[in-house]
């Protein structure tokens, strides 16, 4: 697969992610999220948004689990958390 064709994959997935109307197990949205963000923050320190600063650990904590993964790796690993959990 190429990089281009490795990119249209992984922004055809986000999309089926982003509107399933699917209820995931929170360990599993935090590595969708996780891989996700190493897929696309690629540049400085990395913070995690939010109001709730548990939430901010958990969402921490799984970006540093993902951080051995290239950012081509966590784009595959994200496509194949999609193709096994969202199946509208």
């Amino acid at each position: 697969m190429t990089e281009e064709e490795l990119n249209i994959a992984f922004h055809k997935a986000f999309e089926r992610a982003s509107s399933t109307k699917i209820q995931l197990p929170p360990d599993i949205m935090l590595r969708f999220y996780a891989y996700y963000k190493r897929a696309t923050h690629t540049e400085g320190l990395y913070n995690p948004s939010g109001d709730s600063e548990l939430r901010n650990a958990f969402k921490l904590n799984a970006f540093f689990q993902a951080q051995n993964l290239t950012p081509k790796e966590a784009k595959i690993k994200y496509i194949e958390l999609v193709d096994k959990y969202i199946t509208d």
